[in-house]
């Protein structure tokens, strides 16, 4: 009667908080989801949860499904990984770099979790290196690269991890804060705070100003997130940024978020393997943890 998508799910449908999003996560469409649960609730004589309420109102019995997942589904994975063990197939090397200054909040968690499930598997982030991390990656001087920025390389193959929605960080009390969006040309006169690197890297630039023809007055650059916050809350200029990692700054009301365009900048973070470790156990079990963690702990992302 219960099979383990059942207890998926519930999981993805509790974490996602409405039926659309859950279907993103589990990649059904909702009508098929629906009809997955429909089918579940006919054969358990009852329903799971209550319809139309955001976040999902479980009932009785949906919540002691719940239950029920969160202590089976992580014993079904730590035997995956025991038996992956039991073939001989755990051994491994993961060094891996980051294309993506504001990465380490959902990449720290992601490698202490898998550490601690693979210690058998060597993993470092390389630092100082002077190269481009996606050639690097193909001459098997890394075995994994996070980037939002893939690039035809033999033998490498590119893992969407999530989609994430670029924005404006302003200040609080700068004229665009009340704005529902902004225009390419309204950045024309305004100072764009960057990370140090290429603009053919940043999506403010290749998806927002580039198509429109448009230039910011100035670029500033900065090292650090917090370092560019400061620099927008004292009005000096302002910055693109995912919406993962503005959140805490929008909590604390530091600064204000305006969307770029008036359907939003969307691009999507991919783990970049080579294809001979794509189907290693530990290597699936990495982006499997990177994603969920991804999502336990950031807000503002979609399924890729």
């Amino acid at each position: 009667m219960l099979e383990l998508r059942h207890l998926r799910t519930l999981i993805a449908l509790r974490d996602a908080g409405s039926l659309v999003e859950a279907a993103e996560r589990v990649h059904l469409t909702q009508s098929a989801l629906s009809h997955q649960i429909k089918d579940l609730e006919e054969r358990l004589g009852s329903p799971l949860f209550v319809r139309k309420t955001r976040p999902v109102e479980f009932t009785r019995a949906g919540q002691r499904l719940l239950t029920l997942a969160e202590q089976v589904l992580p014993q079904v994975r730590m035997a995956e990984r025991d038996l992956a063990r039991l073939a001989g197939n755990e051994q491994g090397r993961l060094h891996m770099a980051i294309e993506c200054h504001s990465c380490f909040q959902w990449l720290m968690p992601t490698i202490d979790h898998f550490r601690d499930h693979w210690p058998e598997v060597e993993i470092d982030i390389p630092g100082g290196h002077h190269f481009d991390p996606l050639p690097a990656l193909a001459r098997e001087q890394l075995d994994l690269v996070i980037t939002a920025d893939p690039q035809p390389l033999p033998g490498v193959h590119y893992e969407p991890l999530f989609r994430y929605e670029g924005l404006l960080a302003v200040a609080r009390q700068h004229h665009l804060a009340g704005k529902g969006f902004v225009t390419p040309e309204a950045l024309a006169e305004e100072t764009l705070i960057t990370y140090p690197v290429e603009h053919s890297r940043l999506d403010v630039f290749t998806q927002f100003l580039d198509p429109a023809g448009v230039q910011p007055r100035e670029v500033r650059t900065a090292e650090l997130t917090i370092m560019m916050m400061q620099l927008v809350a004292s009005g000096r200029g302002v910055c693109a940024l995912p919406n993962w990692a503005l959140t805490e700054y929008l909590e604390r009301d530091y600064v204000k978020a305006v969307a770029l365009g008036e359907k939003g900048v969307w691009s999507t973070l991919f783990a970049a393997i080579r294809e001979e470790t794509r189907s290693a156990p530990w290597m699936e079990d990495f982006l499997r943890t990177a994603r969920e963690t991804s999502f336990a702990v950031l807000d503002g992302i979609k399924p890729a």
